[in-house]
């Protein structure tokens, strides 16, 4: 009960400093970089990387990004942002392919700088830039996003646990299975609807699809960052969350997302 308590109280205040820094624009900029600083000393932990280049880049691609992309008007931004997808994405496939094709995931010097700029910097990167699109503070879009997450994880988690028994990817997460992730699925995009209804931001159609990105993607991040763990031989990204485990380990499959779901935007923008 005591372990419980622990847990409940530490995810409240998460969740609370997450969703009190949406209603101020540089709250929400500092919040997203202490967390992105936080999860990288885990990640870099996890890979073995003993450096503090990888610091150095994160202050200042997000500073940058921060801004030319939300406060300069330099016409230029646009095709900075499309770079740094283009690079983003083609990572994560990357790592989406090493997931299926590798037994380890190779951490060799140069990859670990990629992994750490163009996999966990960028998805902050990309968090800040879905709080903005279109240059206007538009926060309801990363909520919506979380609570997509927290209700797929939620729902795969329950669902699994009771009804499992299909193994998703037993090599990497045990505890996985195709009846959590259909459940999660499932409910993410229930969920989408009343998202729709109570932010007025996209239309159903367009968060029905982004729940679905969601699912899908943020569950390849989370079996992503379960496979990093599984090399470094811990259960745990870190301990700064008490009953969760590491920041990572909450923010790992929207930092995964992250990407996919700007560039749905940007194409959604497009079209329209």
């Amino acid at each position: 009960m005591k372990e419980l308590s622990i847990r409940a109280i530490s995810g409240i205040i998460y969740v609370l400093l997450l969703v009190a820094s949406l209603y101020y624009q540089n709250g929400l900029v500092m919040v997203l970089g202490v967390f992105g600083i936080l999860c990288l000393a885990e990640f870099s932990k996890l890979i073995n990387l003993r450096s503090i280049l990888q610091y150095i880049i994160f202050v200042i691609l997000y500073s940058t990004f921060w801004y030319v992309c939300l406060w300069s008007n330099i016409p230029k931004n646009n095709e900075i942002v499309q770079i740094l997808l283009v690079v983003t994405i083609f990572v994560n496939l990357l790592l989406i392919k090493d997931l299926f094709t590798e037994n380890t995931i190779p951490l060799f010097e140069s990859k670990q700088f990629i992994l750490t700029t163009f996999y966990l910097t960028s998805g902050f990167i990309f968090l800040l830039l879905i709080a903005n699109f279109r240059n206007n503070f538009t926060p309801m879009l990363l909520l919506g996003s979380f609570i997509l997450v927290w209700v797929n994880d939620s729902a795969a988690y329950l669902i699994g646990k009771n009804f499992g028994k299909q193994k998703l990817f037993s090599s990497i997460s045990p505890k996985k299975t195709v009846e959590g992730f259909l459940g999660g699925l499932f409910f993410a995009c229930v969920s989408s609807y009343f998202i729709f209804t109570y932010t007025e931001t996209l239309s159903s159609t367009n968060w029905l699809i982004l729940a679905i990105i969601v699912s899908v993607m943020g569950t390849f991040g989370d079996l992503i960052e379960s496979k990093f763990k599984r090399q470094a031989g811990v259960k745990d990204s870190g301990v700064i969350m008490p009953g969760h485990g590491g920041l990572l380990d909450r923010l790992d499959s929207l930092i995964f997302a992250s990407p996919f779901i700007y560039l749905f935007l940007r194409l959604m923008n497009y079209v329209s």
